[in-house]
């Protein structure tokens, strides 16, 4: 009786060592059928990139190109992409930081502020006619008695003014270092004009020029452009005060653990772009092309004269 329990528990072992051997047959095979693509990204297993995109000029035509870019990239990439345009430009900043968010579309100043706190790097940017150059514009409605910034300057206890988003380059930063300079402007709260407001995008700020709900407003020279160009803005109601120097085009920024092959898919997939609806969404782009952290020097700079971030020790 002892011989035959002995018998009986011995094939029992075998039998459960049997089924283990086969299930991690199984797993090997499984495994060793994904796609190399399906194992390794940003220093471990991936399901999904999502991209960040900030509202720069409203939602519905920016989330029609940010998913036809998606489609594209996951095409190309092998696996899943999704992008989301945020609500406000700081939102895809902290999104990056908390790992949420491994690709984004930022404004220059919103890039220099998640460079220096997380670390990402641009790779891509936008050309607009050719160049990867935009500017700072102030605008007015055509028939307002305002000419210039001095006539702004000037004017200003009867002007109602228009930011775009606190944190846009175009739309806050540059054109608020420019008021500062002149003595009217230091903060929301404190400022010479008849008042001053935040409207969150490029498009929202124009319209309120437009509609007569401000005098006067900081806008970007592509998106506003591009906004006159598709029938959305008329041109003639509006005129330009001043224009800024030179700025950098909007970076494309990925977090510093994304695999370099993956950059580098990435980069050759948008700077073959033609797609009228992604380009149009991004200021209304000609194509795109490479980006660096070193074409955004000069905003950082400026975003520290503006103590919108302290310079490294």
């Amino acid at each position: 009786m002892f011989r035959k329990r002995q018998s009986f528990l011995v094939l029992t072992i075998l039998l459960i060592s049997c089924m283990l051997v086969a299930a991690c047959g199984i797993t090997d095979k499984k495994d060793a059928e994904k796609p190399a693509d399906q194992t390794e990204q940003n220093g471990g297993e991936h399901d999904e990139l999502l991209i960040g995109v900030i509202p720069a000029q409203g939602s519905n035509q920016m989330e029609l190109g940010a998913d036809k870019l998606a489609s594209l990239l996951q095409e190309k990439l092998g696996y899943s992409v999704r992008a989301e345009v945020y609500p406000d430009y700081n939102g895809v900043v902290e999104a990056m930081g908390a790992g949420k968010v491994q690709m984004s579309y930022l404004g220059p100043l919103t890039y220099v502020e998640a460079h220096e706190r997380y670390d990402v790097k641009a790779i891509v940017t936008q050309l607009i006619e050719g160049k990867p150059f935009y500017y700072s514009y102030l605008i007015a409605s055509a028939d307002s008695p305002y000419q210039s910034l001095d006539d702004v300057v000037k004017q200003s206890k009867n002007i109602r003014f228009a930011f775009g988003d606190i944190s846009s380059t175009s739309g806050s930063l540059i054109p608020g270092i420019a008021l500062k300079d002149a003595g009217v402007f230091k903060t929301q709260q404190e400022h010479e004009f008849k008042s001053v407001t935040y409207t969150g995008d490029h498009t929202a700020t124009a319209l309120s020029i437009q509609n007569g709900m401000q005098d006067a407003g900081a806008i970007d020279s592509a998106y506003y452009n591009n906004l006159v160009k598709q029938g959305k803005i008329d041109g003639s109601k509006i005129k330009i005060l001043w224009q800024s120097e030179e700025l950098f085009q909007y970076p494309w920024a990925v977090v510093n653990s994304m695999s370099e092959d993956d950059i580098k898919i990435i980069q050759e997939t948008m700077l073959a772009i033609t797609d009228a609806d992604i380009l149009s969404a991004f200021g209304g782009a000609s194509a795109f092309t490479y980006a660096s952290n070193e074409d955004y020097a000069s905003i950082r700079q400026a975003a520290i004269a503006d103590g919108r971030i302290k310079p490294r020790q």
